[in-house]
């Protein structure tokens, strides 16, 4: 159960059966074999485990801590079956289940039935249940940004801001003039856009764009940077095009990209509902998420597809640069999907380059307003190496049962970008987000 040890003992020392003191030993021999496995810092919330039925399931009901559960029961020896030896783990496990089904308290459960608490399963349950906590605790009373109105041309992106209040997570907005007339107003000498400037050119190489376009960069970057501040803001999204690129003359793609390296998420084209994915995936995981197009298909594989955006992609989910050792094979250049309409001088500032191939975590977060309710799928799949020559951010994506998918997104109409992160949290998503949060949840790779 995730909760301080200090709360937990506040209540269990109202109790002064002999369970209440078992219960207590209990309490101590779990934070003692966590802090000792290191599985979750020592200064942070942890997970309490029980398994005498009566006690905990009062001691929860009276403390309405509202927090995630795990439910662990002790193994028996098989050499140690007396009536002094044997525990009630196993049979004690279930009854445990149906008082908190009872009361209403949700719950998690282990992999196994029955798991000790020094075993790598127990480790592996345990790492399982502290992601599905940072996402249940990560997204209390969040606060995300949207800056400017959503693009004319982007209605996939609309979004309900009071479903996403209700369930904790609050908008705040401001408007682009705002933000240009901001960025105007700072010198070029400013402190603030003299460090902002030398932390643009140390990201990403770029050669070939403009000083003037840097400088404009680094202005709005600041200006970004003290209204999320001010805000106390998580994340945000923004009107990326093309408004931008024909009154401020540049491409905020690599001040994203910034962003989302720096666990500051950042979508594009005011996806706030997609924002929130991206978020999900970064508490689960702690690294960056990126937010892409689902955007061709690859050859005749059913299986495979390209991801792409122009892109604001975080720096570390490129493929590592092969010359420059350490470092990843992405640069700053010019937007060029856009480039024919507003100018090639205006769409400097996009970061292109290959995802880097291994396992990852897809999800989507939609408002459902028809329904009232917030949908999602996740999901989990692989990025390959196989050969494509294109622009923008981009990679090969191979998920089983991937026209399963895509039929499931197109019936529900889902929007056509979706959150990715170099991770496998879908479990814990599913889990945190369907079981604790009470969202509709697809699970692909359940779903089969």
């Amino acid at each position: 159960m995730l909760t301080t040890p200090a709360r937990m003992h506040e209540y269990l020392n109202r109790l002064t059966t002999a369970k209440a003191i078992a219960m207590k030993r209990w309490c101590r021999r779990a934070n003692s074999a966590s802090e000792r496995r290191g599985s979750v810092p020592s200064n942070s919330y942890l997970p309490l485990v029980f398994i005498r039925q009566s006690v905990i399931v009062n001691a929860l009901n009276m403390a309405k801590l509202d927090v995630p559960v795990l439910v662990q029961a002790f193994p028996d020896d098989n050499l140690k079956m007396t009536i002094s030896d044997r525990r009630d783990s196993f049979c004690g496990k279930i009854s445990v289940c149906n008082n908190l089904t009872q009361y209403g308290i949700k719950y998690s459960l282990t992999r196994l039935h029955t798991v000790d608490l020094e075993s790598e399963a127990f480790r592996a349950d345990l790492h399982l249940f502290e992601r599905i906590c940072h996402i249940v605790r990560g997204l209390s009373e969040v606060r995300i940004g949207v800056i400017g109105a959503r693009p004319a041309a982007f209605n996939t992106v609309r979004f309900s801001e009071k479903l996403l209040e209700r369930a904790g997570i609050s908008t705040e907005t401001i408007d682009l003039s705002e933000v240009f007339g901001l960025a105007d107003h700072l010198k070029d000498g400013d402190p603030g856009v003299k460090s902002k400037l030398e932390e643009i050119h140390d990201y990403v190489p770029t050669n070939g764009t403009p000083a003037e376009a840097l400088l404009k960069m680094a202005k709005l970057g600041v200006v970004i940077d003290n209204w999320m501040q001010a805000q106390k803001l998580v994340a945000s999204t923004i009107q990326c095009w093309t408004a931008m690129e024909e009154y401020y003359g540049i491409v905020p793609c690599a001040l994203m990209s910034i962003m989302s390296n720096n666990l500051l998420l950042s979508a594009c084209e005011t996806d706030a509902a997609g924002l929130v994915g991206m978020y999900i995936l970064m508490l689960a995981s702690g690294q960056p998420s990126a937010i892409v197009d689902w955007n061709n298909n690859y050859g005749d594989d059913p299986d495979k597809c390209v991801l792409f955006h122009c892109s604001n992609l975080p720096r570390d989910v490129f493929e590592e640069d092969t010359v420059r050792k350490g470092c990843h094979a992405c640069r700053m250049d010019y937007q060029e999907i856009i480039a024919g309409d507003v100018g090639k001088d205006n769409t400097y500032g996009t970061i292109i380059g290959r995802l880097q191939s291994g396992p990852f975590t897809y999800c989507r977060v939609s408002t459902n307003d028809f329904d009232g309710k917030i949908s999602v799928y996740v999901g989990e799949g692989e990025l390959t190496d196989d050969p494509l020559d294109t622009f923008g951010g981009y990679g090969v994506a191979r998920i089983p049962g991937l026209q399963k998918l895509l039929r499931y997104i197109c019936e529900n109409g889902f929007e056509h970008h979706v959150a990715i992160n170099l991770s496998q949290t879908a479990s814990a998503v599913n889990e945190a987000l369907s079981k604790y949060l009470g969202w509709e949840v697809y699970h692909q790779n359940r779903a089969g």
